[in-house]
């Protein structure tokens, strides 16, 4: 599997990386792209994330509209926001591709490719509930960054997993993740 990363400006770039650290150590997936948006990088420093490197993940400038991620005739498979800031639902919504982000986004959408947006916003506009409600009429999922807690996680790292095991879940990676009962 194929698939493409995208962060975001959003708080909440544990995800990223979490998901980052799954998809590499996954053997399903053979190639990762990664793509910050302008704001991303000060907000995982600022976070005090470092994120994995790998042979499977290469980087993408935001502004090259010209990189494989913006053509449907590349071979990505999946796309996760992550973290995804309501600013870029709303842009992917109303069709606006101006980013590589956007634009990987887009070409999901239109060749029905898996799309997930892990939302890290609260409250909710209306206008943000429109525009998820779009997006899921596309075809996309949106997965909001809300942790369980019926593993009794006992730090942040295990509550921010199950927000992790469940992006993977939904890309159907196979993975140890929690289930109900255990």
């Amino acid at each position: 599997m194929n698939v493409v990363v995208a962060i975001t400006a959003a708080s909440g770039s544990i995800y990223a990386r979490q998901l980052l650290e799954a998809l590499v150590a996954s053997q399903e997936v053979e190639r990762i792209a990664v793509i910050y948006s302008a704001n991303a990088r000060a907000v995982v420093a600022h976070e005090g994330e470092t994120m994995p490197k790998s042979e499977k993940i290469e980087e993408f400038d935001n502004g090259n509209l010209f990189a494989s991620p913006a053509s449907g005739s590349a071979r990505w498979e999946a796309m996760v926001v992550v973290p995804s800031s309501v600013g870029t639902i709303g842009r992917v919504a109303s069709g606006v591709s101006q980013t590589l982000i956007e634009r990987a986004a887009d070409v999901m959408l239109k060749e029905r490719r898996r799309l997930i947006f892990v939302v890290r916003e609260t409250p909710y506009s209306l206008i943000h509930l429109r525009n998820m409600t779009t997006l899921t009429e596309a075809g996309a999922v949106i997965l909001p960054a809300s942790p369980s807690f019926y593993s009794l996680p006992q730090d942040i790292e295990a509550v921010c997993q199950t927000v992790t095991e469940r992006i993977t879940s939904m890309l159907g990676i196979e993975g140890k993740r929690y289930e109900w009962g255990e």
